[in-house]
């Protein structure tokens, strides 16, 4: 089974079905499911585009090939000329997109001991200091 993301004229993902695979074909005639799936949903062909449940980051989780960065969501955008699925917007300002992994990324490295101490995003920190930006949550 595949899945087929539906773009708006903004190519953000409106909806994401489940489909055909793209190597079904129909009384042995090979098909173009992203044609086919465009047609019913009554958009241009080039509004609908396969993506894979299995990729996240731009690795696939079952050892497979990765396919257009991460697997749709609706509200996410597509990247036409990268043929990638990414998150529409920053979730704040400064944060660029990864090309390695296709997600936001802030502007500054997380600290070396994010993974054990719990920290957040401040935007306004970053602002004032462009050095800065991670701050540890301590609890009251």
């Amino acid at each position: 089974m595949a899945h087929y993301a539906i773009l708006d004229e903004n190519n953000i993902v409106v909806n994401v079905i489940t489909g055909r695979d793209e190597t079904d074909t129909i009384d042995g005639n090979e098909q173009n499911w992203e044609a086919n799936y465009a047609a019913q949903f009554d958009v241009p062909t080039e509004r609908c585009k396969r993506t894979s449940y299995n990729t996240h980051q731009n690795v696939h989780t079952n050892g497979g090939t990765p396919f257009r960065g991460n697997y749709a969501g609706i509200g996410m955008k597509y990247d036409s000329t990268n043929d990638v699925f990414v998150t529409a917007e920053a979730p704040f300002p400064g944060w660029v997109i990864d090309t390695n992994i296709w997600e936001y990324k802030a502007p500054v490295d997380k600290p070396a001991d994010f993974d054990s101490k719990p920290y957040q995003w401040d935007a306004d920190a970053y602002a004032a200091d462009n050095t800065t930006g991670w701050v540890e949550i301590i609890p009251e």
